[in-house]
C-alpha cells in the first residue's frame, strides 16, 4: 500500500490542553477523520479503518465510542432499494 504524508501544523497549547503528545494526537486525528468520512458516507469502513490505521472489524467495533452507527450506510441503501 503506497501512502502520502500530510503536514499538519498543531499549536503546541493544543497539545497541552488535551495533555497529550504530537504521535497520540496525531493517531487521534487520524481516527477522529476517518470517523467522520464514514459517517458521511465518504469513505467505506474498509478505506476509513485503512486512514484510521487499524482492521475493519476493530473500526466498526470502535465507532460506538463516537457515537456513530456502523451499518448506516448498509440501512440507507436498503432505504433506497425499497423506496
Amino acid at each position: 500500500m503506497t501512502t502520502r504524508q500530510i503536514a499538519i501544523d498543531i499549536p503546541e497549547k493544543v497539545l497541552l490542553a488535551e495533555k497529550t503528545d504530537e504521535t497520540s494526537f496525531a493517531r487521534e486525528l487520524c481516527m477522529l477523520a476517518a470517523v467522520k468520512l464514514y459517517e458521511l458516507g465518504r469513505l467505506s469502513s474498509g478505506r476509513a479503518a485503512e486512514l484510521a490505521g487499524v482492521p475493519r472489524v476493530e473500526f466498526l467495533l470502535g465507532l460506538n465510542r463516537y457515537k456513530v452507527f456502523p451499518f448506516q450506510a448498509e440501512l440507507t441503501d436498503l432505504g433506497r432499494e425499497h423506496a
